[in-house]
């Protein structure tokens, strides 16, 4: 297959690395609008790996080549850019910043070894931000922070230095920092002014003295937390006693503390004018860690039973992960794959498994098939390599059973990886084809979605005749929406109907006569029966008190089958009937003409009578409600409960100083409570929900339910 065009110019050839100590895998993670796309096409521009950088704005990035990243001038999806920096290759993977496509995130964090973490140098530190640097850190990966946009108008390097200390905690210190005045860094252990006046590559000089005598007290701190980071316990007490410690022990130290996670360094940099990029690709291809240096993820066979740990070998079993799958306009489906153990070749079989994903839609699955050719993705361009070692990333085609989230291992000797967490979607939105002729589309589309996001699940709900698509939130809809569109199913939405129940108020009784004469054979049927209300959660029972055989005993179980079934259709508007009892007390039978499907008939009819003679009720399905938030929106988050009809349970501090309230709320109030949540705690609370039981619906909506 030919290479196909970048947007932003010739990506030039890739290359295959043999050896897993020249890779380096880097998830770009931070908020929305923090500079993580401009950052990576500087760094790519910079390194040659294209022409020149795009622009977000232009649309014209490597990363954001999706038609709705384009329209919403930010990163709707993970993307994988490759570069050369000396005998290693870095490959960047570019995550989204918006809480909606968080599925991305987690998946590029999956894929990496490191993480780099951009902070915009006018916007302080996120709260989603800290919370995910407190998830890296509970897994141990080596973090460094990038404060970007230095040519913001209101950047200020200094504020959001103190910023990240206080929000990331100990071991956050700089490397480098501005110098006064000048388009350059000052490097704090070298001493040396690293000169952007004419761009990429930076000269390389003295600093003024009067920078060197303001970053002096950077530079003991920095000093201080690298030896204190050392495995030379004399180190130390030589640096207090006066002694100048060599930069090169200094910086061998430094990369060894980056490497296992335990120090932060700090790197200003600007895209637009390429202070700070040299020193990027410089300490990720020396400080960060290779994938020999990464634990890999537990694998078992596919049926379960356990297998020795995978090392990131060439020549060990192929063991590889499907990372993110997409569909390309012109060469369908494209299966991002992380390889963890062995080499992955073209022209060769491979057993694709995924398993443990089934409640998200993604039925547990294993095929065989043939891989054809590896690609090394750059952005949405695929450039054609011979293999693909442990511990770099590829691309491969049309693997038509690959979803994300599988395994793709050697037939003879398949193996499955456990699936990385997911959150669970929360906002439901109900499509619908706009005309018969999308409803084959729609459906085609649907499948494929639903394979490549494990953030998106597919619901068919019977009761309500809906299809309904869990969303992450309302950017996460709209670039569903737009895909199935782009896809070719004309769609439309339209509101949620929830599943309701239907009940007896209170005591009730009903006959169902089913008498009919039409020559040959009649029917002939009569059932009285009186019905009682149970307590929520119940079910259904059914009692027989018939005396003196008014119903022949082969007929009992036919009565049972026919009120069942009427329970199943529903007495109001189709809400299938709960919690009752039906006691069978009297009825008529004739001895020619009784038959099972007649009295089927008659108990229906019986439930039917009843109802009209009885009040019902309507249930409404009640969720309980779990809300993590922080303490300043405990008051707000209350209010906004009780206005959902919700009826608070408790309150109970997390383990990391939040608040957990629970509450049960009625569903039908929670259809947009993950996009009001989020908006009320500026998106800093989360909720989890799961169903409790059916209570009554009050008078005044269960009127508004039912169809007059």
């Amino acid at each position: 297959m030919a290479e196909r065009q970048g947007r932003n110019g010739d990506a030039g050839a890739a290359v295959a690395v043999a050896d897993p100590r020249d890779v380096r895998n880097v998830v770009l993670v931070g908020p929305s609008g923090s500079g993580k796309t401009t950052l990576t096409e500087a760094l790519l521009a910079a390194a040659g790996a294209v022409s020149r950088a795009g622009s977000v704005v232009d649309g014209t990035t490597v990363c954001d080549h999706d038609p709705a990243a384009v329209r919403q001038q930010r990163s709707v999806g993970l993307a994988v850019a490759p570069l050369r920096h000396g005998d290693v290759k870095i490959n960047l993977i570019d995550t989204p910043g918006y809480a909606d496509f968080v599925g991305e995130l987690r998946a590029g964090l999956r894929a990496a070894d490191a993480a780099l973490f951009v902070v915009c140098a006018a916007e302080g530190v996120d709260p989603a931000t800290v919370a995910l640097w407190q998830e890296c850190a509970a897994v141990g990966m080596p973090r460094a922070v990038v404060i970007a946009r230095l040519d913001h108008q209101r950047a200020d390097v200094d504020a959001e230095l103190a910023a990240c200390q206080q929000a990331f905690g100990p071991g956050v210190l700089p490397l480098y920092l501005p110098a006064g005045g000048r388009p350059g860094l000052i490097g704090l252990i070298t001493q040396r002014y690293f000169d952007y006046a004419e761009g990429y590559p930076p000269r390389v000089g003295e600093p003024e003295p009067a920078d060197l005598e303001r970053l002096s007290d950077a530079r003991n701190e920095l000093i201080e937390g690298i030896i204190a980071e050392s495995e030379d316990e004399t180190l130390m007490d030589r640096y207090l006693a006066g002694e100048e410690i060599a930069e090169d022990t200094l910086i061998a130290d430094l990369e060894t503390a980056v490497a296992r996670g335990s120090f932060h360094p700090v790197i200003p940099v600007c895209a637009t004018t390429g202070v700070g990029l040299a020193e990027i690709l410089d300490g990720i291809a020396r400080a960060f860690p290779s994938p020999l240096e990464h634990t890999l993820p537990e694998v078992t066979s596919p049926q379960g039973a356990p297998h020795a740990a995978l090392r990131a070998d060439p020549d060990g079993p192929l063991a590889a992960e499907v990372v993110r799958t997409a569909v390309d306009s012109y060469v369908g489906r494209v299966s991002l794959i992380r390889v963890f153990s062995g080499t992955l070749r073209p022209e060769r079989p491979v057993h694709v498994s995924g398993h443990g994903l089934a409640e998200r839609g993604h039925e547990d699955h294993d095929a065989n098939e043939r891989v054809a050719h590896v690609y090394s993705p750059l952005g949405a361009t695929l450039r054609e390599v011979p293999y693909c070692v442990a511990g770099d990333l590829c691309a491969l085609t049309k693997i038509g059973s690959a979803e994300t989230g599988d395994t793709v291992s050697a037939p003879e000797e398949p193996l499955l990886m456990r699936p990385w967490p997911m959150p669970e979607p929360l906002l439901p939105v109900a499509v619908v084809a706009k005309t018969r002729s999308d409803e084959d589309a729609l459906a085609r589309n649907l499948s494929r979605l639903v394979a490549g996001d494990p953030t998106l699940r597919l619901e068919r709900n019977a009761e309500t005749s809906q299809m309904v698509l869990w969303c992450m939130g309302e950017a996460h809809a709209d670039v569903v929406l737009s895909r199935l569109r782009a896809g070719g199913a004309e769609v439309e939405t339209e509101p949620v109907r929830t599943s309701l129940r239907a009940t007896f108020a209170g005591p009730a009784k009903g006959k169902g006569k089913h008498v009919k004469q039409s020559g040959g054979h009649g029917q002939y049927a009569v059932c009285d029966i009186e019905v009682e209300p149970l307590e929520r959660g119940a079910g259904f029972e059914f009692l027989s008190r018939v005396v003196g055989g008014a119903v022949p005993t082969q007929f009992i179980p036919s009565v049972e089958k026919g009120v069942r079934a009427q329970l199943e259709r529903g007495l109001v508007d189709g809400h299938p009937v709960v919690d009752i009892r039906v006691i069978l007390v009297d009825g008529k039978a004739h001895s020619v003409d009784s038959s099972d499907a007649a009295f089927q008939t008659a108990g229906s009819m019986a439930l039917k009578d009843a109802a009209a003679n009885g009040r019902i009720t309507l249930l409404e399905p009640l969720d309980e409600v779990a809300v993590n938030l922080p303490d300043d929106y405990l008051g707000a988050v209350l209010g906004d409960l009780s206005a959902r009809r919700g009826r608070v349970l408790g309150t109970e501090a997390d383990d990391g100083g939040r608040t957990v309230v629970k509450a049960e709320v009625p569903s039908t109030e929670l259809l947009r409570y993950a996009v009001d949540l989020r908006s009320l705690t500026s998106g800093t609370a989360y909720f989890s929900r799961r169903h409790a039981r059916y209570d009554p619906m009050p008078e005044g909506l269960a009127a508004a339910q039912q169809t007059p």
